[in-house]
């Protein structure tokens, strides 16, 4: 076997170990309730998340998004937008990298939209890239693990957390998300 490919070998065993079927492709029920699950961690973790996803247009929740990479990197995740409170479309998030990297990753991620624009853009775009289509603003929330909603000014605000709580030093630069249906 060519000693350049092996590593891509390696990448589609741990990917298709990692990312069974029923992760990639939930169901609607299954994606609403692991939503609902992630937005009260998400509230016990940060002061003011009620007051500022209140405030928000609307709001992507993405419960678990797993990353896997040896060199080449890949992750995806399923989630949910919410307007008002209520599940109104699906979504996938993906993403690619290249450069030095060795393991796995789980996280979960909530994406504001801060204006009925900025969210307009988003649901109207056939597939929206971060940093080409919009900017998303992530909040490192640093010690104090509050939201200071008067501060905030980003149209699209993002967190990104695990189970340890919020994470810091992340990007979604270059994150596709794009439209599911799961109609049933």
């Amino acid at each position: 076997m060519n000693k350049y490919i092996w590593p891509f070998c390696l990448l589609a065993i741990v990917a298709a170990t990692l990312f069974p079927t029923s992760v990639l492709a939930a169901s609607a029920a299954e994606l609403d309730s692991a939503a609902d699950k992630t937005l009260v961690t998400f509230r016990e973790d940060v002061n003011g998340a009620d007051v500022f996803l209140n405030q928000a247009a609307g709001y992507l929740v993405f419960p678990r998004v797993i990353k896997v990479g040896i060199g080449i990197g890949g992750e995806t995740g399923e989630g949910v937008l919410r307007v008002g409170g209520t599940t109104v479309d699906y979504y996938r998030t993906s993403a690619g990298s290249f450069g030095f990297q060795l393991g796995a990753q789980a996280k979960a991620i909530v994406i504001a939209f801060m204006t009925p624009e900025s969210l307009e853009k988003f649901r109207n775009a056939s597939g929206w890239k971060a940093g080409v289509d919009g900017s998303i603003a992530l909040i490192d929330m640093g010690g104090g693990k509050a939201i200071d909603t008067h501060n905030i000014k980003d149209p699209v605000v993002g967190f990104v957390f695990d189970s340890a709580g919020l994470m810091f030093n992340l990007t979604l630069e270059g994150s596709k998300f794009s439209k599911l249906d799961k109609s049933e």
